[in-house]
């Protein structure tokens, strides 16, 4: 990875090991010459046997995390300054996506974590480090949930830089960048509880991929059976936001309102037990 300097605005000096920011600030090849090295810049790439499955690498979980103490100040790089979001807001953006690998896999990112190549993370120049975003493909309509733990790119056509599996789950590997949209994800704000955090007898009337699949059938329960808010939540569990109603006092009241999911919505709930996770 080359390390790039940072000069902050308080005339501080910072060092930041923007592995996101290397095959965009390098991108100089010629269309041709990218052609030739299969679309990345460089000498990066993949590495000589990458892991088989990597469709099934699950995508990031969103977290209410503590933002970093460090990696969210104003920098320069290239002359250009950059000030990332102090707060999470919504973002909404498209531009050209790329990707790094293999030259900057196991080195420091911006957050001080190693860069993995093989997980689900992208390099952002002013997103929250760490916050979470869906990036969506304009050519494909493939939609990842990525964790934003890098700065960069700090190429002036490019938005952002996402890790070797989230660009082959988009599909633009070999071209090198693709149109996306970039979204940012707020754990608190979409009201997505991480992981299960009230147990008890629930009805699971769906589980979904993707969120805005799990708020439309939300929002048609809460308009057709009259669900109150407090009953009825998308909670993510792994990498599926499922659409759960209760808890539940004992299981004939969940029979009662899975009858009634089954008359009214004509889909068969199925009653789960969950149980809190204790935390370490």
């Amino acid at each position: 990875m080359k390390t790039i300097l940072i000069l902050g605005v308080a005339a501080v000096t910072l060092v930041l090991a923007g592995c996101g920011s290397g095959p965009s600030a390098q991108a100089k090849t010629t269309p041709s010459a990218a052609a030739k090295s299969g679309g990345y810049y460089l000498d990066d790439g993949p590495e000589a046997n990458p892991p088989s499955r990597l469709d099934s690498i699950p995508d990031a979980v969103p977290r209410d995390e503590p933002m970093h103490r460090y990696a969210n100040r104003t920098y320069v790089v290239l002359g250009n300054t950059y000030k990332p979001q102090t707060e999470r807001r919504a973002y909404s953006q498209e531009g050209l996506a790329s990707w790094y690998g293999r030259r900057f896999h196991g080195k420091k990112t911006s957050s001080g974590e190693p860069y993995d190549m093989y997980a689900m993370t992208a390099a952002h120049p002013t997103l929250p480090i760490p916050s979470y975003a869906r990036v969506t493909s304009l050519v494909n309509g493939r939609s990842v949930v990525v964790r934003i733990n890098d700065r960069g790119p700090f190429h002036k056509n490019r938005l952002i830089d996402l890790s070797y599996t989230a660009a082959h789950k988009l599909g633009y590997l070999g071209k090198g960048s693709a149109r996306v949209r970039v979204e940012s994800i707020d754990p608190a704000a979409n009201g997505i509880p991480d992981e299960a955090s009230v147990d008890g007898l629930f009805l699971q009337v769906g589980a979904f991929g993707q969120p805005e699949n799990a708020q439309k059938l939300l929002k048609r329960i809460k308009r057709e059976l009259g669900v109150d808010d407090t009953r009825i939540q998308v909670v993510l569990i792994g990498t599926l936001h499922r659409v759960q109603i209760g808890p539940y006092a004992n299981e004939e009241d969940a029979r009662a309102d899975r009858a009634q999911v089954r008359e009214r919505l004509d889909l068969n709930a199925v009653m789960v037990r969950r149980e809190r996770l204790e935390q370490s």
